[in-house]
């Protein structure tokens, strides 16, 4: 598959297509989710998912290349130099053309449909769902706050098994629809 025209250092300008083609594997939707608590290496990204360090690499170059992730810096190990990725969670307004496809939309509820599986449901758990009309004013208001709260959960992600923290699942899907 073609990365693009972008070297991983320089990813391509991010389109559609790219970011559609980018997100075509299951093990890449698990890695921006991973990496949204602490830049990771390719080795660690593979010990944490399961994968060779070869198809965590492949896989990282092509969400780069995609403008889906980061390089968050550099450092030496054992006489290499290991990068460090980040996948800065999107939240709040985009630029037009920037809004999720449905698509991606439908690649994030397999993913939960595989995290569901992995839920522990005795215990606390908020889930909620509705078609519903809300005053325009309201909807901004309550766009901006869930952003604001998605946002905060994201800046106090931290890395994989870190002492005292728990594994959670987070999806927010808030859209307007077709008027009837």
């Amino acid at each position: 598959m073609s990365l693009g025209d972008g070297s991983p250092e320089e990813p391509a300008p991010e389109t559609g297509t790219a970011v559609l083609r980018a997100m075509a594997h299951p093990a890449r939707l698990r890695i921006m989710s991973l990496l949204t608590s602490a830049p990771l290496t390719a080795a660690e990204v593979a010990r944490e998912l399961g994968l060779t360090h070869a198809n965590a690499s492949y896989h990282l170059r092509s969400l780069l290349a995609a403008g889906l992730i980061v390089v968050a810096g550099e450092e030496k190990i054992r006489g290499g130099v290991a990068k460090r990725y980040r996948y800065d969670a999107p939240c709040g307004p985009r630029p037009p053309g920037a809004e999720p496809s449905r698509a991606f939309v439908a690649a994030i509820a397999d993913e939960l449909v595989r995290r569901s599986a992995e839920g522990r449901w005795g215990g606390p758990a908020l889930i909620g769902d509705a078609e519903l009309w809300i005053d325009s004013e309201q909807w901004a208001a309550l766009r901006t706050r869930i952003s604001d709260l998605v946002r905060e959960l994201h800046d106090v992600a931290q890395p994989p098994r870190s002492p005292g923290t728990v594994r959670t699942s987070t999806s927010v899907a808030m859209f307007e629809m077709e008027p009837e």
